[in-house]
């Protein structure tokens, strides 16, 4: 979206902003079905697999706890990312509203003292 911002009113003398919105990017809930479907037969399949395993079961038990660390340690990655991400949303959203502030406040024919 564009603004015209003119210093006298006239035509000729307008000069064009663009207004910056954050894109705003929608996932689908087919692709939360998807991404949670295949991360349930990951999980089921590494299962299945180190149950059926033929080896002793210690060695099958720490197969189990690895899975279990690594499933938890990506979560817990994927929450850290989605973390940072909000906070420079927040952060830039902030600085373009004390932006549109000073903008707004600024009068273009006051006298400089």
């Amino acid at each position: 979206m564009w603004v015209s911002m003119g210093v006298s009113g006239a035509p000729e003398a307008a000069m064009v902003v663009p207004m910056s919105t954050p894109n705003q990017t929608r996932t689908t809930n087919a692709f939360y079905l998807q991404a949670g479907i295949s991360f349930g037969i990951a999980l089921l399949t590494m299962v299945f697999a180190i149950i059926y395993l033929p080896v002793d079961p210690w060695i099958r038990a720490f197969l189990g706890i690895g899975t279990l660390y690594l499933t938890t340690s990506a979560f817990t990655l994927a929450k850290c990312v989605r973390d940072a991400q909000e906070s420079q949303y927040v952060v830039s959203r902030i600085d373009q509203a004390r932006v549109d502030k000073i903008l707004a406040e600024h009068d273009p024919f006051s006298s400089v003292s």
